[in-house]
């Protein structure tokens, strides 16, 4: 029997089954519950906004959206969330999903937390987006029914989120600064890594080698 939380079905694919096995055992319960609660966000707004993504593309992302910080699964030569992309899409790959499709999700992950761009995209893109920043930054919550994210925290709790969350995408990116310029993450970081030295874009600018 399928799944459905605050009226929202839960794929039920063999695809989307074996996302949440490999997720529920490669990440910590924080943000397992995190990347539920983020396709759960995202399809209502999609039914808020009318706008239809495909569901099994749209969960799949969801789940693996911060693979990229899990021990395992991180690059430290490339951001966090081109991490969970490659992982995203080399799974899709591997049980036959057509190359345009995984690609799709490859760029909803890639791009989840850049803020300003995703909503202008294919659905997948925009709504793994939305439902990433009402999970973050409360953004869009108020837009949303209040019983149905009463629900949906009932079955996928926080576990302190607003301040662990935090600390673990800073553990998740501490090694890998070069990647950081103009990202939230370094935000975070910059916060609970007092030996972090924020890179500013026009220092670049103003450094680099042109004569001028």
């Amino acid at each position: 029997m399928s799944e459905s939380v605050a009226g929202v079905a839960i794929p039920d694919s063999q695809i989307a089954n074996e996302t949440t096995a490999f997720i529920q055992d490669a990440e910590s319960p924080l943000l397992y519950h995190h990347s539920r609660r983020t396709y759960l966000f995202g399809v209502l707004h999609g039914q808020r906004l009318g706008i239809k993504a495909d569901p099994e593309l749209l969960y799949v992302a969801a789940m693996f959206h911060d693979l990229g910080l899990v021990e395992g699964h991180r690059n430290l030569t490339q951001r966090f969330e081109v991490d969970g992309a490659d992982a995203a899409r080399d799974f899709l790959l591997a049980h036959d999903v057509p190359a345009d499709a995984a690609r799709l999700v490859w760029l909803s992950v890639a791009l989840h937390s850049t803020h300003g761009i995703p909503r202008f995209m294919e659905p997948e893109v925009a709504l793994l987006a939305a439902g990433v920043r009402v999970d973050v930054d409360g953004a869009g919550m108020d837009l949303l029914d209040p019983a149905a994210i009463e629900e949906i925290i009932a079955v996928h709790p926080r576990c302190d989120f607003k301040r662990q969350g935090l600390k673990t995408i800073a553990e998740g990116v501490k090694d890998r600064p070069d990647t950081l310029l103009g990202t939230i993450a370094s935000d975070m970081l910059a916060r609970y890594s007092p030996d972090f030295k924020r890179v500013d874009f026009v220092d670049v600018v103003r450094n680099n080698a042109w004569p001028e």
